[in-house]
């Protein structure tokens, strides 16, 4: 097998790279030919994952999902399969695969079987009419505030980042006015937070739509409507265990396309921010192949 490697532009010197490289000699050693690349942006990052489209078998990144985003977008309805080796900040979709963070070896290994699991994603639409997919989880509201604060923090890394992130944030908690529709239900708000789910989690491993499934046509909706503010403090540490879903403040619901209508709110999507409210989301089943453990 044929795989192009590509490596996160935001560390093309530091973990990122390290994790490539061995995994390119685990590939290697295997049999396999690796073919390592790095762009200089996200643009040259995406232009070098199309080009290999067309030459290599499969196509891996190497960072968190930061860079797997990019690569859904070049890859998916190819039937050109993904690699992933997880090596960043957050690694959701990796996890939700059965995929660990920091052994390249294994993520190699992962893609030497050659077990290729067909996953959905979400589309999102702009008001303006672009699109873009993601794999895990659009988050707005508090979720939204927290991502920009824990991208903004040099320390610490990894999820311990998002967790002083959620801690700050809870300081400043308070809802917003939403209007949301799942398959035409209105739903009004206000609301403290809105995430809409491909997948289970995001932040690096938060279970914020614990049935979410990557495999069902379906996306999930968890909103968490507003409450005093000591009540939703007992709230916070159940959102890491996933049964936050019991709580009388949260609702969840299920469908295929859902629309979001906010004002001033920066929604993010597989970590990054992706737009800005109102935007609709739309289940895509079946979009893309991406190498898993066997189950």
């Amino acid at each position: 097998m044929d795989v192009t490697v590509v490596i996160n532009p935001a560390a093309r010197n530091g973990a990122h790279t390290h994790a490539a490289v061995r995994a390119a000699d685990r590939l290697r050693a295997l049999g396999h030919t690796a073919t390592l690349v790095s762009g200089g942006s996200a643009a040259e990052s995406s232009e070098l994952i199309r080009a290999a489209v067309g030459h290599a078998d499969a196509v891996a990144v190497a960072g968190g999902d930061g860079i797997v985003n990019l690569a859904l977008q070049e890859l998916a309805g190819t039937g050109v399969p993904l690699g992933i080796i997880p090596a960043g900040t957050g690694n959701d979709l990796a996890a939700g695969l059965g995929i660990p963070t920091l052994e390249p070896e294994v993520a190699a290994d992962v893609i030497a079987a050659g077990h290729a699991s067909v996953l959905d994603l979400a589309r999102l639409t702009r008001a303006d009419g672009s699109t873009q997919l993601y794999a895990t989880v659009l988050a707005s509201g508090f979720d939204s505030y927290v991502n920009d604060r824990a991208n903004r923090m040099r320390w610490p890394r990894g999820h311990q980042r998002y967790n002083i992130a959620i801690l700050i944030e809870f300081l400043f908690l308070k809802g917003t006015p939403y209007t949301i529709e799942v398959d035409g239900q209105r739903v009004g708000g206000p609301f403290v937070m809105v995430s809409v789910g491909n997948g289970r989690t995001y932040g690096g491993g938060i279970p914020i739509c614990p049935a979410a499934d990557l495999r069902d046509g379906m996306l999930d909706v968890t909103v968490v409507r507003p409450s005093g503010r000591l009540r939703l403090l007992r709230l916070l540490p159940t959102l890491y265990r996933g049964t936050h879903v019991a709580y009388p403040e949260v609702e969840t619901f299920r469908g295929r396309t859902v629309r979001l209508e906010a004002t001033g709110l920066t929604a993010y999507a597989d970590g990054d921010p992706i737009a800005t409210l109102p935007v609709t989301v739309e289940a895509v089943p079946g979009a893309i192949s991406v190498f898993a453990p066997v189950p």
